[in-house]
């Protein structure tokens, strides 16, 4: 399924300052987000998994995101990245296709749940939450922590109670 990218602040910080380099490197950080350190990581991660960001060795040690195995590793944009900042593509229309949906650990609560909502008829929230033990904000919660790994779930009326389901061929 394709989603638009969202980018949010930090986002945006970060491709722009890779953007404004030459080599199109993420680091050294801006020093105005530095202090930032769990937020940056996160961000980063997202890049990556989106692929904005893609590894490459460097040799300029300002620009060292890790070490692995004694090489040093830095972030720099994608082709991706580029088009989107350069205005060659609207945020909208660079989807995160090629980003592969989680399946969750065989056995959790949240394998539990997608083969509920992969029933022909779906699942209320109340067997929902008879399946897992959750309290219905918690149950609500994973839903929405479903979606966003990439999980198409649909919300129907069955009767008086709604019912959600995954969505096919979306």
């Amino acid at each position: 399924m394709a989603r638009p990218v969202k980018l949010d602040d930090l986002d945006l910080i970060l491709l722009s300052t890779a953007s404004a380099r030459e080599s199109g490197l993420l680091h050294p950080l801006r020093e105005s987000i530095r202090h930032r350190s769990d937020a940056v990581e996160a961000a980063i991660a997202g890049l990556l998994r989106r692929r904005l960001v893609e590894k490459g060795a460097v040799t300029d040690r300002s620009a060292i995101w890790k070490e692995e195995g004694g090489e040093r590793i830095g972030l720099v944009l994608t082709p991706k990245a580029r088009a989107l900042i350069d205005g060659e593509a609207e945020a909208s229309c660079v989807t995160d296709e090629a980003t592969p949906v989680a399946a969750p650990r065989s056995g959790s609560k949240s394998a539990t749940v997608l083969a509920m909502l992969g029933r022909e008829g779906g699942a209320s929230p109340a067997e929902l939450i008879d399946a897992t033990g959750w309290l219905p904000h918690t149950m609500r919660a994973a839903l929405s922590g479903l979606r966003r790994k990439g999980h198409a779930i649909g919300r129907e009326k069955r009767g008086e109670v709604a019912v959600y389901r995954l969505v096919t061929g979306a």
